[in-house]
């Protein structure tokens, strides 16, 4: 059975590059979010394998999502995405309970890498 991933960037460019690079894959994208509130709701929602997690957005960052979600399941996999010269926040969200990092913009073959490590 496929893997079932909740992408969550509030660019919706992202979310279909992310999609794209997921659905080529074998992977089962299950729902998209476009804010951390959204995130969260979706996740109570779909409970999917994997979350990819912008760090920025509005409402509700991803940090703040990732955290809310931790709470939801401490063992929620959570890739966080980020762009160049967030290394700070990489950090915390990482401390927060993110399995791992892709940065933007994303290479197809990074993301994979990524999502097969943290899954297993």
């Amino acid at each position: 059975m496929a893997k079932t991933v909740l992408i969550v960037d509030d660019a919706a460019f992202m979310r279909m590059m992310i999609k794209d690079i997921l659905t080529k894959n074998g992977y089962d994208v299950v729902g998209e979010a476009q804010d951390g509130q959204e995130a969260v709701e979706k996740y109570k929602e779909l409970q999917p394998d994997l979350v990819t997690m912008d760090i920025t957005m509005p409402e509700m960052d991803g940090i703040a999502a990732l955290k809310e979600i931790q709470s939801i399941n401490g063992d929620a996999k959570v890739i966080m995405c980020s762009a160049m010269g967030q290394q700070a926040m990489v950090i915390d969200a990482i401390q927060a309970g993110a399995k791992d990092f892709i940065v933007k913009p994303f290479q197809a073959d990074r993301v994979i890498e990524a999502i097969s490590k943290v899954l297993g």
